[in-house]
């Protein structure tokens, strides 16, 4: 995924915002609670850090092209960043980045859940 395809993505989830902050990096945040980031490592391949359930931390912190995502991750937060696109199974990272959005999505009050419309199932 390039970053081009990552802010399309990020951009189409509801109620999402983008910064660019931390370095240059893209930012996106849902109910200005950060879902995903564009960036923030020092190589030269495109790297995405997002938050994941504690069972997908555990499965992807031992998975290549997969880490604990840097400061997040050391802070105890439950957030893995993709460093390596050439071990994704196709849809992967967009799956998980969907995923973050929903996670961080449910942890905003119910109050402004609906005034965003989200989660209204």
């Amino acid at each position: 995924m390039t970053y081009e395809e990552f802010n399309a993505l990020c951009r189409s989830l509801p109620a999402s915002t983008h910064v660019v902050q931390w370095g240059g990096s893209d930012v996106w945040k849902v109910g200005a609670k950060v879902f995903a980031i564009g960036g923030w490592d020092k190589s030269d391949q495109p790297a995405f850090s997002f938050k994941t359930s504690d069972l997908d931390f555990h499965f992807l912190s031992s998975k290549p092209g997969f880490r604990p995502a840097p400061y997040l991750a050391s802070r105890g937060l439950k957030w893995i960043q993709q460093f390596d696109g050439t071990c994704l199974a196709e849809g992967e990272l967009e799956y998980y980045l969907r995923e973050s959005h929903r996670i961080v999505s449910l942890g905003l009050s119910k109050k402004l859940q609906k005034e965003l419309g989200l989660n209204q199932n």
